[in-house]
């Protein structure tokens, strides 16, 4: 015990926020390539449990990027960071309940495919936040 938060350098968020992106790729992949007629397996036990470990990695840079905001400040890249990373919890922290439930056998896989469809313009419109309010937010204008 260090007494400090969670200290994690810049270079290690952006590697954490890939590496969350890769898996919510491949989240899009295996449930735009599943046949949603099919009863739950391996496989999607194996997803649940990529997803339930991205949630957790995901955690720990919000953990991170809280600590980098209280100790030295907002920055575009702080916020649009943080952001993302409240963006990418809620889509796999709904999706892991909806694999849940998919296995459990007390949801259809469509929930689990409309969930995804939906939520892509979150995405889009978090990007377009960033593009047009961030810089005269920001002073950049």
């Amino acid at each position: 015990m260090t007494g400090r938060g969670v200290d994690i350098e810049r270079e290690v968020l952006i590697a954490f926020d890939l590496l969350l992106v890769v898996v919510l790729g491949l989240l899009l992949y295996s449930v735009s390539a599943r046949d949603s007629g099919l009863p739950p397996g391996a496989f999607d036990a194996m997803q649940v449990v990529l997803v339930v470990s991205a949630l957790l990695a995901d955690a720990v840079a919000l953990w991170a990027i809280a600590a980098r905001i209280t100790e030295f400040g907002f920055t575009p890249n702080r916020v649009a960071a943080l952001g993302v990373n409240v963006i990418l919890l809620v889509n796999l922290a709904w999706s892991a309940v909806l694999y849940i439930r998919f296995l459990r056998e007390r949801g259809s896989f469509s929930d689990l495919e409309r969930w995804q469809t939906n939520y892509l313009p979150v995405y889009a419109v978090w990007a377009a936040v960033v593009v047009i309010v961030f810089p005269p937010l920001f002073g950049y204008i």
